[in-house]
C-alpha cells in the first residue's frame, strides 16, 4: 500500500486514541485471564489471521498462554457473546460464520444507533467534532484511492464512527456502538474490497459531514442510511457471490 500524504496522517492525533480490540476502553492490567484470552483471539479473528469456520483448539491455547483449559473455555465464551465464535455441540468451538441473515440484523441496529449519534452531534455541534470528521475524511479519501487498501479503509471508517460516538456524550450508547462494530468490521472489509465502493463511501462520508457542518441533521442521517445500506448491499452480494 502506498503511503499517506501529511493530509491523511492529521487524522492520526484522533485515530490512536481507538484501540482496535475488545475491552478497548480497559487497561490490561484490570482484564482477568480470561478477558485477556479473548482479547488476542478476538484480535486474530477481526483481522482475518483466524478466517471464518475456523476450528479453535482449547487444548492448543491453554498451552500457548500457559494455562488449563478452563480459562480457554471461559474465553471462548466471551467471544461467542461478542458474536465472534460459535460453539457447536460436541464438536468445540469455530470462528463465527459470516452469514447474510446475521448482517442483516447487525446492520439495522447499527444504522438506528449511528443515526441517534449523528443527531446528537448536531444537537450540540463542536468546531473539534467537525475538525475530526474532517480529518477522517480526508483519510478515507486517501484510502479510497489505493488499490490494496480494503481492509485500511474499513479501520480507519471503524475508528472514525467510534470517535463520532465517544463524543456524543452517551457513554452507554458509545459501549454499544463499539461491541456492534466489531462484529460488523469483517463484514465491512467485505463490502469495501473494491475502489469503486470505497470511493461512494468516502463520499457519502464528505457528503454527511457537509450537512452536519451546515446544521442539516435530516440530511446527514439520510446520506448515513445511504452509506450503511450501499455497503450491507455490496457486502450481500459478495456473500452470495461466495456460497454460489
Amino acid at each position: 500500500m502506498k503511503p499517506l500524504d501529511k493530509t491523511g496522517d492529521i487524522f492520526s492525533h484522533w485515530e490512536s486514541a481507538v484501540a482496535f480490540r475488545l475491552f478497548a476502553d480497559q487497561a490490561d492490567l484490570t482484564l482477568t485471564i480470561p478477558e485477556q484470552i479473548a482479547a488476542k483471539v478476538g484480535d486474530r479473528i477481526l483481522s482475518g489471521a483466524m478466517a471464518p469456520g475456523e476450528r479453535i483448539g482449547e487444548q492448543e491455547l491453554a498451552d500457548e498462554f500457559a494455562v488449563s483449559r478452563g480459562p480457554v473455555r471461559e474465553a471462548i465464551r466471551i467471544l461467542e457473546r461478542e458474536g465472534l465464535t460459535t460453539i457447536l455441540a460436541r464438536r468445540g468451538a469455530i470462528v463465527t460464520e459470516l452469514s447474510i441473515s446475521e448482517l442483516k440484523d447487525l446492520l439495522e441496529i447499527r444504522s438506528g444507533l449511528f443515526e441517534l449519534v449523528t443527531r446528537k452531534l448536531a444537537a450540540n455541534p463542536s468546531p473539534d467534532v467537525i475538525a475530526m470528521l474532517e480529518a477522517g475524511v480526508a483519510r478515507l479519501n486517501l484510502l479510497a484511492q489505493t488499490p490494496d487498501a480494503g481492509d485500511a479503509y474499513a479501520e480507519a471508517a471503524y475508528r472514525l464512527l467510534i470517535l463520532c460516538a465517544r463524543h456524543s456524550g452517551n457513554r452507554r450508547l458509545h459501549s454499544m456502538l463499539t461491541a456492534l462494530s466489531l462484529q460488523t468490521l469483517r463484514y465491512s472489509k467485505l463490502g469495501l474490497a473494491s475502489l469503486e465502493r470505497r470511493q461512494r463511501s468516502a463520499n457519502l462520508w464528505r457528503q454527511a459531514t457537509d450537512a452536519l457542518r451546515m446544521g442539516d441533521v435530516d440530511k446527514a442521517v439520510a446520506l448515513t442510511r445511504i452509506r450503511i445500506d450501499e455497503s450491507g448491499a455490496e457486502t450481500i452480494r459478495q456473500l452470495e457471490s461466495t456460497s454460489s
